[in-house]
């Protein structure tokens, strides 16, 4: 047992000594590795420092460098402004020295021109003073003042330009008529041959025939109510005379007129004769004229080709169907123009669909004038703009009466189309006072001209024989005052077709042999 716990004390003897043993060299390890370190450590320390002045010394030299070498550039450049400067400098140098010069030439020929001018006005002086005496002199022989010798002058001259233009208008006069007028003839009988239109003569009134006398009191109606209803419902006038068995229907509006026409028509077929009845008729009618208005305007449009127009338009075009102007159906008319504007057209290589269109509308105007304010012309221009029609076609309807100058061809086309249409034999009826007024007018504009002796119209109007004052009027100066007269008429008068102006100009002497 005693020997067990010696062992065992030994044993741990040896333990404790083993451990401190083994601490103190551990100890002494970490020292050694602590001192390793600190070596590696300060070894490392230097080699960056000596790194880092290295690396200093290169960035130094690197630094020098650049600064070295933008020096020179900037020394460079530097030289180069300088040297842009100087040329520069001499540059402006020579304008100067130029400018010099040249205001210095300046100078000497402002002096040279002050010297000239000088002279010049010394030797004006002179010419007045030889003029004046020259003149002077010339009166002398001459026996006429200065003012009479001018007189005499210029009233040569004028007698020379007179005759040079007398003779000039004639020369362009006779060139312009052999150039134009046998085509101007042909294009526009080639229209008129191509052109037979119908014309259509009705007057403001309408008559109505009768079985019998017996049916006016039937229209007439007990204390006149028939009659009543039927004026009230359609706006016309029934006139019931002495004239046997027939009713005259007047009204200016020929629409009304047509209207009221055939509701009569109808009554004194039916026999039935009442206020109600009256008025089914009236509205029957009513609605048959809207049918051949319609029909009516589709027939002209189809006829002549015109394609897209307004609808609106078309009825518009289909009640001059029942409108006339003088005589003439103004439908027809209308038909006609734009006949012979088409082909006018066609034949002078024109817009002929334009022609057409213009000539077809042109009178639009005169379907709505016993309706509303305003001429036919500017009540046609309104509707054409309101259904989108275009400036051409607007333009060529406010022109064909001179309301507005003529622009374009299609208009002066149309202007020369209407008065074909409306001038040529058969076509229209005019009256008998308006046709003396407008001899009456022709000849006092003829007679107002100085120089005048006798005016005569003849050949219904389109021609005029003026006898002239052969001491007032020269041969020359008959040119000029035929184509004044012209003019005046033109400006001055409104009339179909052309009229010829015909001077005459005779000079007698009689002696008597003793």
């Amino acid at each position: 047992m005693t020997q067990y716990i010696i062992f065992a004390v030994v044993a741990v003897v040896v333990a404790v000594v083993s451990f401190f043993l083994g601490k103190k060299k551990q100890e002494s390890d970490y020292e050694k590795d602590i001192s390793g370190a600190r070596e590696k450590a300060k070894d490392i320390l230097n080699e960056a420092i000596r790194s880092a002045e290295t690396k200093k010394k290169e960035a130094l030299l690197e630094a020098k460098e650049e600064i070295l070498r933008n020096r020179s550039e900037y020394e460079k450049e530097e030289k180069t402004r300088r040297a842009d400067l100087q040329r520069q400098e001499n540059r402006l140098q020579q304008k100067e020295e130029n400018l010099d010069r040249k205001i210095e030439a300046m100078e000497k020929k402002e002096e040279s021109l002050a010297q000239k001018h000088a002279a010049l006005e010394k030797e004006t002086e002179e010419i007045k003073l030889i003029k004046q005496s020259q003149t002077a002199m010339l009166e002398k022989i001459s026996g006429f003042t200065a003012d009479e010798a001018k007189a005499y002058l210029i009233q040569q001259v004028e007698t020379e330009v007179t005759h040079e233009t007398a003779l000039k208008i004639k020369e362009v006069e006779s060139r312009m008529k052999e150039e134009c007028e046998t085509r101007a003839r042909e294009v526009v009988a080639q229209a008129i041959q191509r052109c037979a239109a119908d014309q259509v003569a009705e007057m403001t009134v309408s008559v109505v025939p009768l079985p019998n006398d017996e049916m006016k009191g039937r229209i007439i109606g007990r204390e006149g109510r028939n009659i009543r209803t039927i004026e009230t419902l359609t706006g016309v006038d029934l006139i019931i005379d002495d004239t046997p068995e027939a009713i005259t229907v007047s009204c200016f509006e020929p629409v009304r007129r047509e209207i009221a026409r055939l509701a009569l028509e109808k009554l004194i077929a039916d026999g039935r004769i009442h206020p109600t009845h009256i008025e089914e008729m009236v509205e029957k009618a009513r609605r048959e004229v809207e049918t051949v208005i319609k029909a009516e305007g589709e027939r002209v449009v189809f006829e002549t080709g015109v394609r897209g127009l307004h609808p609106e338009l078309v009825k518009i075009l289909g009640r001059l169907h029942y409108r006339t102007s003088y005589g003439q159906n103004v439908l027809q008319h209308s038909v006609e123009v734009a006949h012979i504007a088409g082909m006018m057209a066609a034949e002078l290589g024109a817009d002929v669909q334009a022609a057409k269109r213009a000539g077809l509308l042109h009178d639009l105007g005169k379907a709505l004038d016993h309706e509303m304010e305003g001429t036919h012309v500017a009540l046609g221009v309104e509707f054409a703009r309101k259904y989108k029609e275009k400036d051409d076609i607007i333009h060529a309807i406010e022109a064909h009466h001179n309301d507005v100058e003529p622009r374009t061809i299609v208009a002066c086309l149309v202007q020369a189309a209407d008065a074909i249409s409306a001038a040529r034999p058969g076509a229209r009826r005019e009256n008998l006072e308006n046709y003396i007024k407008r001899l009456e007018q022709l000849e006092t504009i003829t007679s107002s001209h100085p120089g005048v002796d006798k005016a005569f119209a003849i050949q219904a109007g389109r021609e005029v024989r003026v006898m002239v004052k052969p001491e007032q009027v020269s041969e020359d100066e008959m040119v000029i005052l035929a184509r004044n007269i012209a003019k005046q008429i033109e400006e001055e008068m409104e009339y179909p077709g052309q009229i010829k102006v015909h001077l005459i100009r005779e000079t007698k002497y009689v002696e008597y042999a003793k």
